[in-house]
Order: structure tokens, then sequence, then C-alpha cells
């Protein structure tokens, strides 16, 4: 089964796919993506020097049959299409399903639907054409019931067994497999008592410390997304406590060793790490 599931800023949805009233004929761009590949040139040199390369926006296009019983129906339906892909409402969220896998998008209406002149048959069949916009190229997981990937309070809790290794008092170390296309960034909450607490990816050798002592009821959560980089205390910014060496991380493509570290022995924190996995296509 193939279908998309668009989703505007106001909650509004609507689902295409192999099925009336909205049958998908042609879905273009959920695979390659532009790429912008970045060199440089010395006098005299031969070719260029590769420096890095970059994924440029998604482009999506759908081509699509909306289907109806009569004339009024069709206007209705059509009517449907272009209220929920108004390009005022700016980002909504695609959702994509094949098979058994189900990847997500922010999206925007580049334009309202159009559609082309449907000759005899306008009254009960209309091709229509989506064109959409995705900021970032990559696609998502989509976890029905929760960002959470993995969670440790007390203990450890997965949606799958991983190695796991405890050593001195006021520190644990778990490994994190991110099995994506590309690192990811995370969302790390820390509850509870702990002095001076410190994240580390010791498979890159990163690091996030917080030069504050946690107390019961406290809520430390680090976001460490492009552009939206927090470190918040109960809900208040707490940017200013950070140790300078830290480095806002992402989980790299494979294993990810991640330490909690405290400076007391006798910290409780709970520690939670949540993140979706990024792939390059569909």
């Amino acid at each position: 089964m193939e279908q998309m599931t668009f989703i505007n800023s106001r909650g509004e949805g609507v689902v295409l796919g192999n099925d009336w009233p909205y049958i998908v004929t042609k879905i273009e761009g959920t695979g390659a993506v532009p790429i912008d590949i970045q060199t440089q040139k010395s006098p005299f040199q031969d070719g260029v020097s590769y420096i890095d390369n970059v994924l440029e926006p998604r482009p999506i296009s759908i081509e699509l049959m909306v289907v109806a019983g009569n004339q009024a129906e069709m206007a209705e339906r059509r009517r449907a299409l272009i209220n929920i892909f108004n390009p005022k409402l700016g980002p909504g969220k695609l959702i994509y399903e094949l098979g058994n896998s189900k990847k997500e998008i922010d999206a925007i209406s580049e334009l309202a639907p159009v559609f082309p002149h449907a000759g005899d048959f306008s009254d009960v069949m209309q091709p229509g054409l989506i064109q959409l916009f995705c900021p970032s190229p990559f696609w998502l997981d989509v976890f029905e019931t929760s960002k959470e990937i993995v969670t440790w309070i007390g203990g450890l809790k997965f949606p799958l067994v991983l190695p796991t290794k405890f050593s001195l008092a006021g520190q644990r170390i778990v490994n994190i497999i991110n099995d994506g296309d590309i690192e990811t960034p995370v969302i790390i909450e820390i509850r509870g008592t702990a002095n001076n607490p410190k994240i580390a990816n010791k498979t890159t050798g990163e690091f996030i410390k917080i030069n504050r002592t946690l107390l019961i009821g406290d809520v430390l959560t680090i976001t460490t997304h492009f552009g939206n980089k927090r470190v918040e205390i109960n809900g208040t910014n707490a940017l200013h406590y950070i140790d300078l060496a830290s480095t806002f991380f992402n989980l790299h493509p494979g294993d990810n060793v991640i330490e909690f570290s405290s400076e007391s022995v006798n910290d409780d924190a709970g520690i939670k790490i949540s993140f979706k996995r990024r792939y390059v296509g569909v």
C-alpha cells in the first residue's frame, strides 16, 4: 500500500492514495534530492578541490485524480483540497507510507492545487496537481506514541534491547544505535538531583556539561537541533550554565556510546534521550 497523508498547520488533513476520492497517479521527489557540491579552485589548478556537499530543499510533486459522483460533489472535493493545501497556512506535515515503512517530512504548499481541464468527465473525474516545498530534505521516522527512543530512570527501557553497562556510582553508560542515513540531533531531559551533570558521546569525544546543581523537582532539557539549540531548567533559559567546552552533539550513524555522569555519588537523576532518525530518501 502506498499513500500519503497531509496535515496542515490547523490540524486539517487529507489522505491521498490508491482509493477514491483522491487517487494518486504519480509522485516525484520522495527519493533523490538536489545537492550543492561545494568546491574551491586555486590558480593554475586542474579541476577543483572538493570541500563538502549539502542537500538542497526537497520539492515534491503529486499528481492525482479526484473522483466524485456528480458535479456538486466534485466541487466540494476540489474545494476541500484547496482549503487543506492553502499556501498561506505555512508548513504542514506530509506522512508517506509504503508497505511497512512510514516516514514524515515538513512541507509547504507552493501554490493552491491545480486542476487542469478535464473535458467531458469533469463532473466525476478531475486530474489535479499538488506542489510541495520541503525546507529540510530529510525524511523522519514517525513514532505514533512517542518520540522517545531511549529512556533510563532508575533502570533502562528500550523499544529494542541494547547493550548496557553501569560503572561507578554517579555514572551510567548506554549504547544508542542510529541506523538512519545521517547524524541526527537529540533532546536530552534530566530529572532529579545531579551535581554538574554531564552527557558525553564517548564515540565522538563530544560532551555537554551543565555547571549547576539540580535539585529534586528540577527538569533540565537540552536541545541540539540546528537553529534551535537550547538549555532550559524548568522551562527557563539556562544556557549561561553550560560549560564552554561543551558541544551540542548529534548522534552519528551507527553506535553512539552515551555516558551520563555527575560529580555527586548520591545523585538520583533520571535521563531521557529522544531523537528521530533521518533519511535522505524513501
